[in-house]
């Protein structure tokens, strides 16, 4: 917890176009590059930070009340927080939850993650809106020494997010099998020991939630590294395979996935992909991704399911998007976002092949959009 009667500043957050926020440090100290973005989820501050797909991002949370819940081991989606920092509006206060282990403070000094509280958001949060998600650069030291010009500078030497390959970095070592299911009470997270279908998923960043679905699917799950070729996959011999979430821009992820994708295609297997994996999905069938102004980021964005008309809210955390004007003769736009109208779910008209950019495992956010993993496995079983 910081002291919020500090005299002097001991975080500021500086800005490519030179706008400076002061603030009162907490976390790890030193500097952080990143790309800036905001997240308006209400809860799940801890989920977030851990999602992989927010890699080479700094995350402003729109809710102000972030640390109030403390962190648990049980509600990590990574092994380490992978977003660079936060930046929040009022600093932690003691958490106050029945599941909390540690203070969200001493857990991002632990981590090596820096954070700044005390700043207007709701400022911030415009400016990205209204320019764009803008590089910045974070920084904490409890004596309040800056030089704001490197700091600016160091904002405008990153190299940002267009043609960058992230998935390698967040990707699994290895392939390892997983068997944990969802949370549920009283139980708490148990294993999978009747699985009907084997999917291989291929990771580019998978949240650990996303496993958990499958399994509790009737998945048995093998996970490979971003990198694994087609014959790979194939050797393993699934019913099914599954395209994770991840950071970075697609097009730099697809000169390896996309020929991967391809051969899995060949082989006539159910594919379902999230998030990174949708979008690796529609480069693969031929279709474009582009780079969004601010991304689309938070747990409350309803998407519209164009075949049923169904309104379901959503997860979302991309800030590239799939052109929906760019899809080819034989995929469908299956969902669109009622914020912008940008495509949001895939599919094609003759193969069990389908994907979505929202997030149907939550973690946090709506449960609107579970059934996705159930008609991933129908398919498997048809």
């Amino acid at each position: 917890m910081t002291d919020a009667s500090q005299s002097y500043p001991t975080a500021c957050l500086a800005l490519a176009d030179g706008t400076v926020f002061y603030g009162r440090g907490f976390g790890a100290t030193g500097t952080a590059v990143a790309e800036l973005c905001f997240n308006t989820a209400m809860t799940g501050y801890q989920e977030v930070m851990t999602d992989p797909s927010y890699a080479g991002q700094i995350v402003t949370f729109t809710f102000p009340h972030v640390g109030n819940t403390g962190v648990n081991a049980a509600d990590d989606e990574a092994a380490d927080p992978v977003a660079e920092g936060m930046v929040v509006k009022w600093d932690p206060t003691e958490p106050s939850n029945w599941r909390s282990t540690q203070r969200l403070g001493d857990w991002l000094t632990q981590r090596g993650r820096i954070a700044i509280g005390g700043v207007d958001t709701r400022r911030l949060t415009r400016a990205i809106r209204q320019q764009g998600a803008p590089h910045a650069a974070l920084s904490h030291d409890p004596d309040g020494n800056f030089d704001i010009a490197a700091l600016v500078e160091k904002a405008r030497g990153f190299v940002g997010l267009e043609g960058m390959d992230l998935a390698k970095s967040v990707t699994c070592a290895q392939s390892y099998r997983w068997d944990e299911m969802r949370w549920a009470w009283p139980e708490g997270y148990t294993r999978q020991s009747h699985a009907k279908h084997k999917v291989v998923a291929v990771d580019y960043g998978a949240k650990r939630n996303i496993l958990r679905c499958l399994a509790s699917a009737g998945c048995d799950v093998v996970v490979l590294p971003a990198t694994a070729t087609a014959d790979e996959v194939l050797a393993h011999k699934p019913d099914g395979v599954f395209l994770s979430n991840g950071p970075g821009d697609p097009a730099a992820t697809g000169e390896y996935a996309v020929p991967m994708i391809h051969g899995v295609l060949a082989a006539d297997l159910p594919v379902f992909g999230i998030c990174l994996g949708h979008q690796m999905l529609a480069l693969a069938l031929g279709a474009r991704t582009i780079k969004m102004s601010h991304g689309h980021h938070g747990a409350n964005h309803p998407v519209k399911d164009m075949q049923t008309g169904k309104v379901e809210i959503t997860s979302m955390n991309h800030g590239f998007a799939v052109d929906g004007h760019s899809l080819p003769e034989g995929v469908m736009e299956t969902h669109v976002s009622l914020f912008d109208g940008s495509n949001c779910g895939i599919r094609m008209k003759d193969k069990p092949v389908f994907s979505v950019q929202h997030h149907p495992e939550a973690s946090p956010g709506p449960q609107d959009s579970f059934y996705l993993f159930e008609r991933f496995t129908a398919s498997m079983g048809a």
